[in-house]
């Protein structure tokens, strides 16, 4: 019994690694690909209402995205965080400050999660008849974030991740995996 519980503890162990590093190239691969719209995913808003460093590399990246023409319009989504802040408004004030008209800015501030912005994302893209679009966020988060937008019927979706690391990488890609396995289930 214990050989088994051994085997399975290491074959449990390989398929993390190897999901992991196919969570890592498929999220640091940009196709450069163009779209209607770049969907940036929401994160912390710092106390004082600025985005944190890792939302603002996310805005940084639809910035760039925008200005290269692969990308028309800009979906910020996000929700109400404990700071006290509407995270899809805090975003938009961060791209206008950026130069980036207001009226190519589209708020999403009811995502509070991956599902409810990929669920809010395509619903706003129907109404807009926007075919194809760009998710924007860190590169663990990208593989999971286009498997729910194709789960949901929206298949156009590409990504794009801002060169940008930091050290709860780590927690972040075994949370990815877990994430992943329950949303397949």
């Amino acid at each position: 019994m214990l050989k088994v519980i051994k085997s399975g503890m290491k074959l449990g162990l390989i398929l993390f690694l190897i999901q992991s590093i196919l969570i890592c190239i498929d999220g640091l691969r940009d196709k450069k690909t163009k779209a209607a719209i770049g969907i940036v995913l929401g994160n912390k808003i710092n106390p004082d209402g600025s985005p944190s460093e890792r939302l603002q590399e996310r805005l940084n990246k639809s910035i760039q995205l925008y200005r290269a023409d692969r990308i028309q319009m800009i979906l910020v989504s996000g929700g109400f965080g404990k700071e006290g802040f509407w995270e899809g408004d805090k975003m938009k004030d961060y791209l206008v400050l950026n130069h980036i008209p207001s009226q190519k800015i589209i708020v999403d501030n009811y995502g509070n999660d991956t599902e409810k912005t990929v669920v809010n994302s395509i619903r706003i893209m129907d109404s807009l008849h926007y075919k194809s679009a760009i998710s924007i966020s860190q590169y663990f988060h990208q593989t999971r974030t286009k498997a729910l937008f194709r789960k949901k019927g929206f298949v156009n979706i590409e990504s794009a991740s801002p060169i940008y690391f930091e050290w709860r990488d780590g927690y972040s890609i075994f949370r990815e995996f877990v994430a992943y396995y329950k949303e397949a289930l």
